[in-house]
Protein backbone atom coordinates (compact mmCIF):
# COMPACT_ATOMS: atom_id res chain seq x y z
CA UNK A 1 0.00 0.00 0.00
CA UNK A 2 1.71 3.07 -0.82
CA UNK A 3 1.32 6.48 0.96
CA UNK A 4 1.40 10.10 -0.44
CA UNK A 5 2.80 11.38 2.98
CA UNK A 6 5.92 11.16 4.70
CA UNK A 7 5.51 8.98 8.22
CA UNK A 8 7.80 9.82 11.02
CA UNK A 9 8.59 8.66 14.55
CA UNK A 10 8.74 10.33 17.79
CA UNK A 11 10.58 9.57 20.61
CA UNK A 12 8.12 7.16 22.53
CA UNK A 13 7.86 5.61 19.09
CA UNK A 14 4.83 6.69 18.34
CA UNK A 15 3.73 7.04 14.41
CA UNK A 16 3.39 11.14 13.41
CA UNK A 17 0.95 12.10 10.24
CA UNK A 18 1.39 14.71 8.07
CA UNK A 19 -1.27 17.53 8.06
CA UNK A 20 -1.75 19.23 4.45
CA UNK A 21 -3.81 22.29 6.02
CA UNK A 22 -0.75 23.21 8.43
CA UNK A 23 1.68 23.78 5.34
CA UNK A 24 -0.72 25.60 3.46
CA UNK A 25 -0.82 28.37 6.38
CA UNK A 26 2.75 28.57 6.92
CA UNK A 27 3.22 29.23 3.42
CA UNK A 28 0.83 32.10 3.53
CA UNK A 29 2.20 33.57 6.56
CA UNK A 30 6.11 33.30 4.57
CA UNK A 31 4.02 35.12 1.74
CA UNK A 32 2.86 37.94 3.89
CA UNK A 33 5.83 38.67 5.45
CA UNK A 34 7.46 38.96 2.46
CA UNK A 35 5.04 41.28 1.14
CA UNK A 36 5.19 43.73 4.01
CA UNK A 37 8.41 43.67 3.59
CA UNK A 38 8.64 44.61 0.45
CA UNK A 39 5.63 47.71 0.93
CA UNK A 40 8.21 48.55 3.75
CA UNK A 41 11.21 49.36 1.49
CA UNK A 42 9.48 50.89 -1.73
CA UNK A 43 7.82 53.32 1.38
CA UNK A 44 11.12 53.87 2.51
CA UNK A 45 12.84 54.40 -0.77
CA UNK A 46 10.25 57.30 -2.13
CA UNK A 47 10.40 59.09 1.31
CA UNK A 48 13.92 59.07 0.72
CA UNK A 49 13.31 60.03 -2.68
CA UNK A 50 11.63 62.77 -1.47
CA UNK A 51 13.52 64.28 1.18
CA UNK A 52 16.78 64.64 -1.58
CA UNK A 53 14.49 66.38 -4.16
CA UNK A 54 12.79 68.66 -1.73
CA UNK A 55 16.54 69.89 0.20
CA UNK A 56 18.31 70.32 -3.58
CA UNK A 57 15.55 72.12 -4.33
CA UNK A 58 15.39 74.16 -1.20
CA UNK A 59 19.47 74.45 -1.52
CA UNK A 60 18.90 75.67 -4.76
CA UNK A 61 15.86 78.44 -4.14
CA UNK A 62 18.23 80.09 -1.18
CA UNK A 63 21.13 79.80 -3.72
CA UNK A 64 18.97 82.20 -5.91
CA UNK A 65 17.56 84.14 -3.36
CA UNK A 66 21.08 85.20 -2.14
CA UNK A 67 22.49 85.77 -5.87
CA UNK A 68 21.58 88.51 -7.21
CA UNK A 69 20.47 89.18 -11.21
CA UNK A 70 23.21 90.28 -13.42
CA UNK A 71 21.84 93.03 -15.46
CA UNK A 72 23.83 95.19 -18.57
CA UNK A 73 23.70 98.48 -18.03
CA UNK A 74 25.42 101.46 -20.16
CA UNK A 75 26.20 105.11 -18.81
CA UNK A 76 24.82 107.28 -22.16
CA UNK A 77 26.62 110.63 -21.56
CA UNK A 78 25.12 113.50 -23.64
CA UNK A 79 25.48 113.37 -26.94
CA UNK A 80 25.54 116.08 -29.90
CA UNK A 81 21.77 115.22 -31.76
CA UNK A 82 20.59 116.52 -35.06
CA UNK A 83 16.60 117.28 -34.50
CA UNK A 84 15.11 115.32 -37.32
CA UNK A 85 11.68 115.11 -38.02
CA UNK A 86 10.13 112.07 -40.56
CA UNK A 87 6.95 112.16 -42.70
CA UNK A 88 5.39 110.68 -45.79
CA UNK A 89 3.52 112.55 -48.52
CA UNK A 90 2.72 112.95 -51.98
CA UNK A 91 4.89 114.54 -54.52
CA UNK A 92 3.63 117.12 -57.15
CA UNK A 93 4.41 120.12 -59.10
CA UNK A 94 5.00 123.16 -56.96
CA UNK A 95 3.40 125.56 -59.59
CA UNK A 96 1.27 123.48 -61.86
CA UNK A 97 -0.48 125.29 -64.69
CA UNK A 98 -3.50 124.50 -65.85
CA UNK A 99 -3.86 124.91 -69.63
CA UNK A 100 -7.55 125.10 -71.54
CA UNK A 101 -8.49 126.95 -74.81
CA UNK A 102 -9.50 130.64 -74.08
CA UNK A 103 -11.30 131.29 -77.21
CA UNK A 104 -14.07 130.71 -79.21
CA UNK A 105 -12.69 127.18 -80.18
CA UNK A 106 -13.18 124.93 -82.75
CA UNK A 107 -11.64 121.67 -84.24
CA UNK A 108 -8.55 120.46 -82.83
CA UNK A 109 -6.33 120.27 -86.18
CA UNK A 110 -2.95 119.45 -84.70
CA UNK A 111 -1.63 118.62 -81.41
CA UNK A 112 2.12 119.59 -80.92
CA UNK A 113 3.66 118.01 -77.33
CA UNK A 114 3.42 115.11 -75.36
CA UNK A 115 3.62 114.14 -71.53
CA UNK A 116 7.25 114.11 -70.52
CA UNK A 117 7.99 117.25 -73.24
CA UNK A 118 9.51 120.80 -72.03
CA UNK A 119 7.86 123.30 -73.63
CA UNK A 120 8.89 127.57 -73.62
CA UNK A 121 7.02 130.26 -72.68
CA UNK A 122 4.54 130.76 -75.88
CA UNK A 123 5.12 127.95 -77.13
CA UNK A 124 2.37 126.58 -79.40
CA UNK A 125 0.68 123.20 -77.77
CA UNK A 126 -2.27 122.37 -79.97
CA UNK A 127 -4.00 124.38 -83.57
CA UNK A 128 -7.31 124.60 -83.57
CA UNK A 129 -9.39 125.48 -87.24
CA UNK A 130 -9.30 128.78 -88.48
CA UNK A 131 -10.31 128.60 -92.09
CA UNK A 132 -13.78 130.64 -91.14
CA UNK A 133 -11.81 133.04 -89.47
CA UNK A 134 -9.05 133.85 -92.44
CA UNK A 135 -11.72 134.31 -93.94
CA UNK A 136 -13.12 137.16 -92.00
CA UNK A 137 -9.77 138.39 -91.71
CA UNK A 138 -9.24 139.26 -95.49
CA UNK A 139 -12.77 140.89 -95.57
CA UNK A 140 -12.20 143.23 -92.89
CA UNK A 141 -8.47 143.92 -94.41
CA UNK A 142 -10.33 145.08 -97.16
CA UNK A 143 -13.12 147.37 -95.50
CA UNK A 144 -10.48 148.87 -93.78
CA UNK A 145 -8.46 149.99 -97.08
CA UNK A 146 -11.60 151.03 -98.09
CA UNK A 147 -12.10 153.42 -95.17
CA UNK A 148 -8.83 154.40 -95.20
CA UNK A 149 -9.65 155.21 -99.06
CA UNK A 150 -12.57 157.49 -98.59
CA UNK A 151 -10.75 159.26 -95.81
CA UNK A 152 -8.36 160.51 -98.27
CA UNK A 153 -10.69 161.53 -100.79
CA UNK A 154 -12.41 163.14 -97.61
CA UNK A 155 -8.96 165.27 -96.82
CA UNK A 156 -8.57 165.92 -100.54
CA UNK A 157 -11.49 167.62 -101.24
CA UNK A 158 -11.00 169.27 -97.89
CA UNK A 159 -7.85 170.75 -98.95
CA UNK A 160 -8.70 172.06 -101.82
CA UNK A 161 -12.20 173.95 -100.27
CA UNK A 162 -9.62 175.62 -98.21
CA UNK A 163 -7.50 176.56 -100.98
CA UNK A 164 -11.03 178.21 -102.38
CA UNK A 165 -12.38 179.94 -99.48
CA UNK A 166 -10.13 183.38 -99.75
CA UNK A 167 -11.29 183.99 -103.30
CA UNK A 168 -14.97 183.60 -102.15
CA UNK A 169 -16.44 180.42 -103.90
CA UNK A 170 -16.74 178.08 -100.75
CA UNK A 171 -18.55 179.20 -97.73
CA UNK A 172 -17.60 178.98 -94.25
CA UNK A 173 -20.66 176.32 -94.04
CA UNK A 174 -19.12 174.23 -96.69
CA UNK A 175 -15.49 174.09 -95.50
CA UNK A 176 -17.40 172.78 -91.99
CA UNK A 177 -19.42 170.35 -93.52
CA UNK A 178 -15.96 168.92 -95.72
CA UNK A 179 -13.97 169.05 -92.17
CA UNK A 180 -16.68 166.88 -90.57
CA UNK A 181 -16.67 164.41 -93.89
CA UNK A 182 -12.95 164.28 -93.20
CA UNK A 183 -13.35 163.37 -89.50
CA UNK A 184 -16.49 160.63 -90.07
CA UNK A 185 -14.11 158.91 -92.84
CA UNK A 186 -11.02 159.22 -90.13
CA UNK A 187 -13.02 157.45 -87.92
CA UNK A 188 -14.38 154.59 -89.99
CA UNK A 189 -10.67 153.64 -90.51
CA UNK A 190 -10.25 153.41 -86.90
CA UNK A 191 -13.09 151.59 -86.83
CA UNK A 192 -11.63 149.27 -89.34
CA UNK A 193 -8.89 148.69 -87.85
CA UNK A 194 -9.93 147.89 -85.10
CA UNK A 195 -12.35 145.57 -85.93
CA UNK A 196 -9.33 143.90 -87.97
CA UNK A 197 -7.35 143.73 -84.83
CA UNK A 198 -9.90 142.23 -82.76
CA UNK A 199 -10.46 139.14 -85.37
CA UNK A 200 -6.35 138.70 -85.25
CA UNK A 201 -6.62 138.26 -81.99
CA UNK A 202 -9.55 135.82 -81.53
CA UNK A 203 -7.88 133.65 -84.06
CA UNK A 204 -4.09 134.25 -82.48
CA UNK A 205 -6.56 132.54 -79.11
CA UNK A 206 -7.08 129.58 -81.26
CA UNK A 207 -4.25 128.21 -80.86
CA UNK A 208 -3.19 126.41 -77.98
CA UNK A 209 0.15 127.99 -75.90
CA UNK A 210 2.14 127.38 -73.03
CA UNK A 211 1.88 130.39 -70.63
CA UNK A 212 5.07 129.64 -69.02
CA UNK A 213 7.88 127.35 -69.36
CA UNK A 214 7.87 124.11 -67.90
CA UNK A 215 7.34 120.24 -68.56
CA UNK A 216 4.30 118.78 -69.43
CA UNK A 217 2.84 116.85 -67.20
CA UNK A 218 -0.59 116.01 -68.59
CA UNK A 219 -2.50 115.87 -72.68
CA UNK A 220 -6.08 115.45 -72.35
CA UNK A 221 -6.61 116.60 -76.28
CA UNK A 222 -6.73 114.80 -79.52
CA UNK A 223 -6.81 115.69 -83.59
CA UNK A 224 -10.16 116.00 -84.56
CA UNK A 225 -11.30 116.97 -80.94
CA UNK A 226 -13.88 119.78 -80.82
CA UNK A 227 -12.96 122.49 -77.88
CA UNK A 228 -14.30 125.81 -76.37
CA UNK A 229 -13.49 127.51 -72.97
CA UNK A 230 -16.10 124.67 -71.17
CA UNK A 231 -13.59 121.89 -72.63
CA UNK A 232 -11.68 121.95 -69.15
CA UNK A 233 -7.95 121.25 -68.92
CA UNK A 234 -6.36 120.29 -71.83
CA UNK A 235 -2.80 120.52 -71.02
CA UNK A 236 -1.27 120.37 -67.47
CA UNK A 237 2.29 122.15 -67.18
CA UNK A 238 4.69 122.11 -64.33
CA UNK A 239 6.49 125.36 -63.76
CA UNK A 240 9.87 125.47 -64.25
CA UNK A 241 9.97 121.33 -64.24
CA UNK A 242 9.68 122.46 -60.14
CA UNK A 243 8.84 119.96 -57.77
CA UNK A 244 7.45 119.56 -54.43
CA UNK A 245 6.70 117.08 -51.73
CA UNK A 246 3.41 117.57 -49.77
CA UNK A 247 3.99 116.41 -46.03
CA UNK A 248 1.26 116.16 -43.28
CA UNK A 249 3.01 116.86 -39.57
CA UNK A 250 1.50 116.42 -36.67
CA UNK A 251 1.13 119.76 -34.37
CA UNK A 252 4.20 119.16 -32.23
CA UNK A 253 6.28 118.32 -35.34
CA UNK A 254 4.86 121.54 -37.03
CA UNK A 255 5.72 123.29 -34.51
CA UNK A 256 9.52 122.54 -34.83
CA UNK A 257 9.65 123.33 -38.64
CA UNK A 258 10.72 126.85 -40.08
CA UNK A 259 10.90 127.96 -43.28
CA UNK A 260 14.40 127.15 -45.49
CA UNK A 261 14.91 124.28 -43.24
CA UNK A 262 17.19 121.68 -45.30
CA UNK A 263 15.12 118.13 -46.36
CA UNK A 264 15.64 114.74 -47.46
CA UNK A 265 12.96 113.24 -49.98
CA UNK A 266 13.59 109.43 -50.41
CA UNK A 267 10.66 108.35 -53.56
CA UNK A 268 9.03 105.11 -53.33
CA UNK A 269 10.88 102.70 -55.72
CA UNK A 270 13.88 105.04 -56.02
CA UNK A 271 17.72 103.91 -55.30
CA UNK A 272 18.68 107.59 -53.71
CA UNK A 273 17.56 110.89 -51.95
CA UNK A 274 17.00 114.32 -53.00
CA UNK A 275 18.01 117.43 -51.19
CA UNK A 276 15.02 119.80 -50.64
CA UNK A 277 13.90 122.75 -48.63
CA UNK A 278 11.12 123.93 -46.90
CA UNK A 279 9.35 126.83 -48.57
CA UNK A 280 5.79 126.92 -46.88
CA UNK A 281 4.52 125.68 -43.51
CA UNK A 282 1.05 125.36 -43.75
CA UNK A 283 -0.70 128.23 -41.09
CA UNK A 284 -3.49 126.22 -39.96
CA UNK A 285 -4.11 122.46 -38.86
CA UNK A 286 -6.76 120.19 -39.94
CA UNK A 287 -9.36 119.62 -37.53
CA UNK A 288 -10.38 116.56 -38.66
CA UNK A 289 -6.76 114.70 -38.07
CA UNK A 290 -5.03 117.44 -36.65
CA UNK A 291 -2.24 117.66 -38.88
CA UNK A 292 -0.55 120.41 -41.04
CA UNK A 293 1.10 120.67 -44.43
CA UNK A 294 4.65 121.06 -45.16
CA UNK A 295 5.69 122.01 -48.36
CA UNK A 296 9.27 120.62 -49.91
CA UNK A 297 10.81 122.91 -52.93
CA UNK A 298 12.55 120.40 -55.22
CA UNK A 299 14.69 120.75 -58.88
CA UNK A 300 13.84 118.50 -61.45
CA UNK A 301 14.48 114.67 -61.21
CA UNK A 302 13.34 112.29 -63.68
CA UNK A 303 12.43 109.83 -60.47
CA UNK A 304 10.10 112.69 -59.03
CA UNK A 305 6.90 111.81 -60.63
CA UNK A 306 3.79 113.84 -59.92
CA UNK A 307 1.67 111.66 -57.57
CA UNK A 308 4.18 109.60 -56.54
CA UNK A 309 4.32 108.33 -53.00
CA UNK A 310 8.16 109.55 -50.60
CA UNK A 311 8.70 109.52 -47.36
CA UNK A 312 11.22 113.08 -45.96
CA UNK A 313 13.63 113.71 -42.88
CA UNK A 314 13.53 117.27 -42.24
CA UNK A 315 16.39 118.87 -40.22
CA UNK A 316 14.72 120.71 -37.14
CA UNK A 317 17.93 121.87 -35.36
CA UNK A 318 19.79 119.71 -32.76
CA UNK A 319 19.98 119.14 -29.27
CA UNK A 320 22.37 117.66 -26.45
CA UNK A 321 20.61 114.96 -24.92
CA UNK A 322 21.30 111.66 -23.84
CA UNK A 323 21.02 109.06 -26.58
CA UNK A 324 19.47 105.24 -25.48
CA UNK A 325 19.00 102.14 -27.18
CA UNK A 326 15.53 101.50 -27.73
CA UNK A 327 16.22 97.89 -25.73
CA UNK A 328 16.91 100.34 -22.39
CA UNK A 329 13.59 102.12 -22.80
CA UNK A 330 10.04 100.80 -21.29
CA UNK A 331 6.73 102.12 -21.13
CA UNK A 332 3.38 101.50 -19.83
CA UNK A 333 0.14 103.35 -19.15
CA UNK A 334 2.32 106.03 -16.88
CA UNK A 335 4.49 106.58 -19.51
CA UNK A 336 7.76 106.01 -20.71
CA UNK A 337 10.88 104.89 -18.15
CA UNK A 338 14.43 103.17 -17.51
CA UNK A 339 15.81 101.03 -14.73
CA UNK A 340 18.64 103.45 -13.30
CA UNK A 341 21.16 100.93 -10.86
CA UNK A 342 21.96 103.24 -7.50
CA UNK A 343 25.05 103.05 -5.83
CA UNK A 344 24.06 100.19 -3.73
CA UNK A 345 23.00 98.49 -6.68
CA UNK A 346 18.95 98.23 -6.79
CA UNK A 347 16.92 99.37 -9.90
CA UNK A 348 15.04 102.26 -9.59
CA UNK A 349 12.50 102.96 -11.78
CA UNK A 350 12.64 107.13 -13.25
CA UNK A 351 10.05 108.42 -16.01
CA UNK A 352 11.87 109.93 -19.07
CA UNK A 353 10.42 111.60 -21.97
CA UNK A 354 11.55 110.63 -25.46
CA UNK A 355 12.73 113.26 -28.00
CA UNK A 356 13.97 112.35 -31.86
CA UNK A 357 14.67 108.66 -32.99
CA UNK A 358 17.98 108.47 -34.35
CA UNK A 359 19.79 105.41 -36.50
CA UNK A 360 22.01 104.90 -33.27
CA UNK A 361 19.13 105.22 -30.76
CA UNK A 362 16.60 107.77 -29.03
CA UNK A 363 16.94 110.78 -27.14
CA UNK A 364 16.09 111.75 -24.09
CA UNK A 365 15.00 115.46 -23.53
CA UNK A 366 14.14 114.93 -19.37
CA UNK A 367 14.79 112.83 -17.00
CA UNK A 368 18.41 111.85 -17.22
CA UNK A 369 21.82 113.83 -16.86
CA UNK A 370 23.69 111.17 -18.76
CA UNK A 371 25.92 109.93 -15.94
CA UNK A 372 23.62 107.51 -14.49
CA UNK A 373 23.53 103.56 -14.79
CA UNK A 374 20.95 102.55 -17.05
CA UNK A 375 20.01 98.98 -17.58
CA UNK A 376 20.45 98.53 -20.91
CA UNK A 377 18.33 95.32 -21.31
CA UNK A 378 15.71 93.07 -19.56
CA UNK A 379 14.64 95.80 -18.08
CA UNK A 380 10.82 93.93 -18.10
CA UNK A 381 11.77 91.32 -16.17
CA UNK A 382 12.86 93.60 -13.01
CA UNK A 383 10.78 95.57 -10.10
CA UNK A 384 11.56 98.82 -9.02
CA UNK A 385 14.43 98.52 -6.04
CA UNK A 386 15.00 95.05 -6.92
CA UNK A 387 18.98 93.75 -6.05
CA UNK A 388 20.85 93.57 -9.22
CA UNK A 389 24.31 92.83 -9.96
CA UNK A 390 25.42 95.45 -13.10
CA UNK A 391 27.94 94.46 -15.73
CA UNK A 392 29.49 97.96 -17.74
CA UNK A 393 28.45 96.98 -21.21
CA UNK A 394 31.45 97.83 -23.96
CA UNK A 395 30.89 100.46 -25.58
Amino acid sequence: MNYDGKIDSDDKGEVAHYDPLAAIDEDERRSDRRTLLIVAMVTALVIAIWFVMNLTGSDRLAEKTNQAPVVTVVVPGKTNIAGRVSSTGTIGARRELPVGSVGEGGQVRRVLVEPGDWVRAGQVLAVIDRSVQTQQQASLAAQTQVSAADARLAQANLDRALKLVDRGFISKADVDRLTATRDAADARVKVARAQLGELQARTRRLSIVAPSGGLVLERNVEPGQVVNSGSGVLFSIAKGGEMELLADLSEDDLAKIALGQSAKVTPVGADRSFAGQVWQVSPVVSPQNRQGTVRIALAFAPELRPGGFASAEITSGSLVAPLLSESAILSDDKGSYVYVVSKDNKAKRRAVKTGAITPDGIAIVEGLSGSEQIVKRAGAFLSDGESVTPKLAKP
